[in-house]
């Protein structure tokens, strides 16, 4: 099994205009008998699932996410080689299967930046790529980026992507890690908290033998 998760940790980096990330102790060990953290994050902290309600203006809510959804056979793209900015065409993704699985996970190795300026620089799909994608059976899109759209530094950014994904009532998850490696096929899970929200962080797992 591998982690494919960032870490949630104090002043980690978060799209732009989003909440920062602060965990501190609520209570002390020594002083109150049991340690707990008081955090605040947004819902789209660290490595994080999208859901419809995020863009889509009565779409689904994390907590109407089922598990099922988020767990099973997915496709690994591997596009090493791009740069800062790159758009990722339909042709760009290669050739693929006339039916993909239902999760799909895009690996640009933009997760080596993650928690620089030059993540913000990431590589994007446009929107004819996801529309390629759904039309063969796609339902999660999964990046190693803070977004599959182009990300502004002020938070500005359009999101065509999201709106052909998640207007479909489909899922994307943002900021995966340690993807190089994988098979073409491999086993995900995906298992963000069960928020009433927008959006959640999760745990990301690849089920390898």
């Amino acid at each position: 099994m591998r982690d494919l998760s960032q870490p949630l940790h104090t002043g980690m980096q978060v799209y732009p205009g989003d909440p920062g990330v602060d965990l501190s102790p609520a209570l002390e060990l020594e002083r109150d008998g049991a340690a707990v953290s008081a955090l605040h994050l947004g819902s789209h902290s660290g490595t994080h699932v999208d859901a419809p309600a995020h863009t889509v203006a009565g779409g689904r809510t994390m907590d109407r996410v089922a598990l099922d959804e988020l767990v099973g056979e997915a496709l690994v793209i591997h596009l090493h080689g791009l740069g800062d900015g790159d758009t990722i065409t339909s042709e760009a993704l290669g050739e693929l299967p006339q039916r993909v699985p239902s999760i799909v996970v895009i690996d640009t190795g933009w997760a080596r930046h993650f928690g620089t300026e030059r993540a913000l620089r990431h590589p994007s799909l446009d929107a004819g790529a996801a529309r390629h994608l759904l039309a063969r059976g796609m339902h999660v899109l999964a990046v190693d980026t803070l977004s599959p759209d182009p990300t502004d530094a002020a938070g500005t950014s359009a999101f065509p992507v999201h709106d052909v994904v998640l207007g479909g009532d489909g899922l994307i998850v943002e900021n995966l890690t340690r993807l190089e490696g994988l098979p073409a096929r491999v086993r995900i899970g995906v298992f963000p908290l069960r928020l009433d929200a927008d959006g959640a962080p999760a745990r990301a797992v690849a089920f390898l033998d």
